[in-house]
C-alpha cells in the first residue's frame, strides 16, 4: 500500500510508522512550543523535522483546539502560504495543510502542499472537487461539533462505531468526488468532540477501521486524553503520548502527527521491530 501524492510521487505504507510533524502558525495552540512566528522558523523547523526522520509536515494557519475561535481566511492565508514558499525552496519533503477552507486549500497546493489534512472531512463546497482536480491526498477527520463547543458534553450510543462509519461514508464521498482511493487517508479524530473513554475506545478498536483497507491517521500527541491519565500539564505529555502511539500502532495506524518527532520516530520504530520479530518468531 502507498499513499499516493502530486508530481507522481507517492508514500510507502506497510508496517513501517510514517511520522507528520506539527508546525503551527498560530499564536494559540494548545502546545506553545510548536508555535511558529514567521515562515523562516517555519521553515527551520520543517526542515529539522525532516532531517530527524519526518515523513511529513503538517502546516497551519488556525488552531483547532478545544474552546478555540475561528480564524478569517485573509488571516489563514497570511500565516500558511509563505510558510509551505519557505520551505519548499529548501526541500521537497511532503506537505499537508491544516484546513478546513477551500481558498487556502487552492493556494496551498498552488504553493506546493501535497496533502490536505481537513478536520471538517472535505465538508465545504469545491474541497473535494479541489483535490481530485489537483491529485492530492486527503485526510478525512471526524469531528463531532466545531472546536469552539466540541468539548461541551458530546455523546455518543456507540462512539467506534458512529466514528467509522462516517468516516467510511466521508471516504465513499470522496471517492465520488474523483479523489482516488490511494490518496485517502482515514482520522478518527482523538479528542475532537470525544470524552476520555471515547478517546480510549477509539484506540481500543482501531482495528475495525484499520481493516477497510483505508491508511489510518491519528493525532494523540500532547492531548488533554493523555493529561487525564497521566495527571501532567501538556509540557509533561511526552512518554504518554508515546505509550499512545505504540497503542495505536498495534490497533493499525501507520502515520502519526506529532509534536516530538525524534521522540516519537525513535519509539515507533523500537516497537515496529520487536511486532516483526515475534511475527517471524512465530
Amino acid at each position: 500500500m502507498s499513499l499516493a501524492l502530486p508530481r507522481g510521487r507517492a508514500l510507502p505504507l506497510g508496517d513501517e510508522a510514517l511520522v507528520m510533524g506539527v508546525v503551527n502558525l498560530t499564536p494559540d495552540s494548545f502546545f506553545a512550543p510548536s508555535r511558529r512566528r514567521s515562515a523562516r522558523e517555519a521553515r527551520d523547523a520543517a526542515l529539522a523535522m525532516a532531517a530527524a526522520g519526518a515523513a511529513i509536515v503538517d502546516l497551519g494557519g488556525e488552531s483547532t483546539r478545544p474552546g478555540s475561535e475561528p480564524v478569517g481566511e485573509e488571516e489563514e492565508l497570511e500565516r500558511v502560504i509563505p510558510a509551505i514558499q519557505a520551505i519548499r525552496r529548501d526541500s521537497d519533503i511532503p506537505l499537508s495543510v491544516d484546513t478546513r477552507k477551500l481558498a487556502v486549500a487552492r493556494a496551498a497546493l498552488d504553493a506546493g502542499a501535497d496533502i490536505l489534512n481537513d478536520v471538517a472531512a472535505l465538508a465545504a463546497p469545491g474541497m473535494a472537487e479541489l483535490a481530485a482536480e489537483r491529485g492530492a491526498a486527503a485526510v478525512l477527520m471526524h469531528m463531532k461539533g466545531e472546536p469552539k463547543t466540541m468539548q461541551e458534553a458530546p455523546s455518543y450510543e456507540d462512539c467506534p462505531a458512529e466514528v467509522f462509519a462516517f468516516l467510511l461514508g466521508a471516504a465513499r464521498r470522496a471517492e465520488a468526488a474523483g479523489i482516488g482511493r490511494d490518496r485517502i487517508v482515514l482520522d478518527p479524530g482523538i479528542g475532537f468532540g470525544k470524552r476520555l473513554g471515547d478517546n480510549l475506545e477509539l484506540l481500543a478498536r482501531l482495528g475495525e477501521l484499520a481493516a477497510a483497507g483505508y491508511p489510518v491517521l491519528v493525532g494523540l500527541s500532547r492531548k488533554a486524553f493523555v493529561g487525564a491519565i497521566t495527571g501532567r500539564p501538556a509540557e509533561g505529555r511526552l512518554p504518554g503520548s508515546l505509550g499512545a502511539a505504540c497503542a495505536a500502532y498495534s490497533g493499525g495506524a501507520r502515520i502519526f502527527r506529532a509534536h516530538d518527532v525524534p521522540e516519537t520516530v525513535d519509539a515507533l520504530a523500537l516497537f515496529a521491530a520487536v511486532r516483526a520479530a515475534g511475527r517471524r518468531r512465530g
